[in-house]
């Protein structure tokens, strides 16, 4: 498994009973999650002092319980890079910090070639709040974001500017994914890094259906006439359960027929703080050219 050993503001203290404990920032939250399917508390003291929790609703969706006085909005920090946190409908916060293992790959690799004078350029799909945005903005790319939320859209814009990244060279697109990518097949663009993250399920802004399972073919194989000649790599990001790495490599394998590529997915999580125990949190497929 592959994870981040930096994380600062943010840290998973416990895991139990279909819950975990988390602290960020300042706050510490109580989230559910199916995959926690042990009773036995690790720290069990620490779970009193939630400012937070969120409750499923047997009819679906949620709410999120007040525990202790906390702001409606606040900001944690990875490295260089600074996000705005606020408690969501669907018990999100607005970010996934288990994502920063990749916002390093990327900065590692945009760096570099930055550093010797190449433009970079990123387009990132499905992009939510700009996690993977304002890593390679951060690491001199240009980057093309889209997601068909506006409201994820205006976060992310946000978030790039909280890390002091305002004048950066960022498109912000609220569309359809697929609908897009064709539009930027006919005009003639290309990118050298491919960044997505794809839901298992989702709607664009004028209602087209998005599943994972019956589309994520098609939109590999659209982005292989995106990449350019010299293309870096393309990041797929996946939570669904029947979609192992090694059905998301062949997709690959089978959508980019005409380029060499080595191809590499592992699962990406987070460590339980002191402890040897690790919460997986999806599948992370990347080709490099």
């Amino acid at each position: 498994m592959r994870y981040s050993k930096e994380l600062k503001d943010y840290e998973l203290l416990d895991m139990a009973n279909g819950e975990k404990l988390e602290r960020w920032g300042d706050y510490i939250l109580i989230r559910p999650d199916p995959q926690i399917v042990w009773k036995d508390k690790t720290n069990p003291n620490l779970w009193g002092k939630a400012h937070a929790r969120y409750i499923r609703s047997s009819t679906g969706g949620g709410h999120w319980e007040k525990l202790r006085k906390m702001n409606d909005s606040w900001s944690i920090r990875y490295k260089n890079l600074t996000f705005n946190l606020k408690p969501m409908g669907f018990k999100h916060t607005g970010l996934f910090p288990e994502q920063s293992v990749n916002w390093d790959y990327m900065i590692e690799k945009i760096s570099k070639e930055v550093k010797k004078g190449r433009e970079v350029k990123v387009l990132n799909l499905f992009a939510y709040t700009g996690g993977a945005t304002v890593a390679c903005a951060y690491a001199g790319a240009s980057v093309c974001h889209v997601d068909s939320s506006q409201g994820m859209t205006n976060w992310a814009k946000e978030n790039l500017a909280s890390s002091g990244l305002r004048e950066r060279p960022v498109r912000f697109l609220v569309d359809d994914v697929i609908k897009f990518v064709k539009r930027e097949i006919r005009r003639g663009n290309k990118y050298e890094c491919i960044i997505m993250d794809p839901p298992s399920y989702g709607r664009g802004k004028n209602g087209e259906v998005w599943s994972i399972e019956k589309n994520i073919y098609e939109l590999i194989e659209l982005c292989s006439s995106l990449l350019s000649d010299d293309a870096m790599f393309m990041m797929i990001n996946t939570y669904t359960g029947g979609l192992s790495g090694t059905i998301i490599s062949n997709v690959v394998r089978h959508a980019i027929k005409d380029r060499k590529m080595d191809i590499s997915f592992d699962e990406i999580g987070l460590k339980q703080k002191n402890s040897n125990e690790f919460l997986p949190c999806g599948i992370t497929t990347i080709c490099e050219f």
